[in-house]
């Protein structure tokens, strides 16, 4: 596989509980050339550590941009183009982290590991590789 990019939850599952992570998921990031973090993600994760929404991730929250590069991730760019793509992209969504996100994997053109479905929406995109996550647990 090529570069992937990782959502909020999968970067946070991947710091505090792997196990969380499919199998389909787990297989994507270690096989994948790169693996990258889109920078809004660290926004999000710290904005809802500082507003009492994810104490999981407090301890983290100051040390998440080494705790990325250590687990060999990288963060993707993200330019004032991707920024007007987000504001200016024709999908139904409203959170404004799930629309940098969209933007930075359409504008990349890697897939996208997510368990958010909201994100199927854009298979009708140019440059949108899809969603990769499985919830199926094998017996």
């Amino acid at each position: 596989m090529t570069r992937i990019l990782i959502d909020t939850h999968v970067l946070a599952w991947s710091m505090i509980s792997p196990a969380s992570l499919p199998r389909e998921a787990l297989a994507a990031i270690n096989s994948a050339s790169a693996v990258l973090v889109p920078p809004c993600a660290l926004h999000e994760i710290t904005l809802k550590v500082r507003n009492g929404k994810w104490d999981a991730m407090a301890p983290h929250a100051d040390w998440l941009d080494s705790l990325c590069l250590a687990q060999g991730f990288e963060f993707a760019p993200y330019s004032a183009r991707m920024a007007m793509a987000a504001g200016l992209l024709a999908w139904d969504h409203r959170d404004p982290f799930d629309r940098m996100i969209a933007a930075t994997a359409i504008e990349l053109s890697c897939p996208l590991v997510s368990k958010d479905m909201a994100f199927d929406g854009l298979a009708d995109f140019a440059g949108w590789c899809g969603r990769i996550w499985n919830d199926a647990v094998d017996a």
